[in-house]
């Protein structure tokens, strides 16, 4: 690999083990997956596993690497048993310490690792909000989030700046990926090799300044921050934890980690927890308001197909947006003017007098909360993909199409077979 001159010169007067750098940069890159414990666990994952799992990486206890060229194009993919992650990247969340039923804020989400990581350890209890600026990488989040089966979050699509203005003193955690030169990457993404430049390391040094700075304004006293990026520029690393400090006399370093690709199994991540030890312990905001309640005919439509669909009742606050239903978390904040692509869970929508489940509801379903499924072998499911009819045994009417038991999608059953509902913009060629 041809690395640019100043940045091979940089690392050469600040490493001392550059050499051993330079080596493993000719290496292949290394490749991981992490296990969606809301799912399925790590255990039960890796006694059927669909490809050969490697050791388990030891930062991450559900995370495994993996030599399989393509892990996306397995059915347990789809069903969410497994996201696909470089395992140096599962490093920061763990600083976290994340717990159920906390309020919890992702702040530069997208495509969605560090974030469905966090939903693991929330176990739908809390609050998570998971937000991305730019709104073709926000919608890539709220498709991964549904497949995760994420049933306690909101994806938004807002600037910092703004959330901040919603958001202060109000959540007990917060991660901050920020948008990096990407040094660390440069085995795994070439495009992070090719769009390096000197100028752009001080271009995201400066960006990713501004969004501490509105981080800081949305946690509560007592909560904890971790700032984490993908290079090894000090001045996006250590120095921008240094000019934050010095900046906010509320926060403390407790800790912070460098991993390397010749000192650990994996890419480049660099990682910082910090702490808010003064300030405001709650949100004292009008804007935390909860929204109007959904109407009572949309509500008892959405009951009378749950009773046939789910073995038993969802539990949360609906509300409705148009004709669509959603079920959120009981202590959601208001949705009034934040820009969002998703909130909780998606139950569907009235059409006439008929409610039509979303793909996102059985997505969120617990394999055994679902009173009908329509089950196949990984062979037979690759045509459920596709948008095909598939033949059924189940009883009539809607059914989780499942793979093994986990859920990918919906189908309508009549006379023997299942009318394809799996979203078209998801099916495979």
């Amino acid at each position: 690999m041809i690395l640019p001159e100043s940045y091979k010169k940089r690392l050469e007067e600040t490493l001392s083990d550059a050499k051993e750098y330079f080596s493993v940069m000719n290496d292949a890159p290394v490749k991981g997956l992490r296990v969606n414990t809301l799912k399925i666990t790590a255990e039960a994952f890796a006694s059927a596993p669909p490809f050969p799992l490697e050791d388990k990486v030891p930062w991450a206890e559900n995370g495994f690497y993996i030599r399989e060229e393509k892990p996306g194009k397995s059915p347990f993919f789809e069903a969410g048993l497994f996201y696909v992650q470089e395992p140096s990247a599962m490093c920061a969340v763990p600083l976290l310490d994340v717990n159920p039923g906390e309020k919890v804020l992702d702040l530069c989400s997208a495509p969605g690792g560090k974030g469905t990581q966090i939903a693991e350890k929330m176990r739908g209890e809390g609050i998570l909000v998971l937000n991305e600026k730019i709104p073709d990488r926000a919608a890539i989040l709220s498709s991964n989030v549904e497949r995760a089966g994420i049933r306690n979050a909101v994806v938004t699509n807002s600037d910092p700046e703004i959330l901040a203005l919603k958001f202060e003193n109000y959540f007990d955690k917060i991660l901050v990926d920020a948008p990096c030169s990407g040094e660390g990457m440069f085995r795994k993404e070439p495009a992070a090799l090719e769009n390096w430049s000197e100028s752009n390391v001080q271009m995201c040094a400066q960006r990713q300044a501004k969004i501490l700075d509105s981080a800081a304004k949305m946690l509560r006293a007592g909560g904890k921050m971790v700032y984490s990026t993908c290079t090894f520029s000090e001045d996006e690393d250590e120095k921008n934890v240094e000019r934050f400090l010095a900046c906010h006399r509320e926060f403390r370093l407790l800790k912070a980690e460098k991993l390397w690709p010749h000192r650990v199994r994996g890419e480049g991540h660099f990682a910082a927890l910090l702490e808010k030890t003064d300030g405001e312990s709650k949100a004292e905001n009008k804007s935390m308001r909860t929204d109007k309640p959904a109407e009572k005919r949309i509500v008892e439509r959405y009951r009378a197909f749950e009773r046939g669909f789910l073995l038993k009742p969802l539990s949360g606050k609906f509300l409705q947006i148009g004709s669509a239903l959603y079920l959120v978390p009981e202590e959601l904040f208001s949705l009034d003017r934040l820009k969002f692509l998703r909130a909780g869970i998606r139950l569907g929508e009235l059409k006439g007098d008929r409610f039509e489940p979303a793909h996102s509801l059985v997505m969120a379903a617990n394999r055994k909360e679902v009173a009908n499924l329509s089950d196949y072998d990984e062979e037979e499911i690759l045509n459920y993909f596709k948008g095909e009819i598939m033949p059924s045994r189940a009883e009539n009417g809607w059914c989780a199409v499942s793979v093994k038991g986990y859920p990918v999608g919906l189908g309508k059953i009549s006379g023997g077979v299942v009318k394809n509902h799996f979203p078209k913009g998801l099916r495979h060629n």
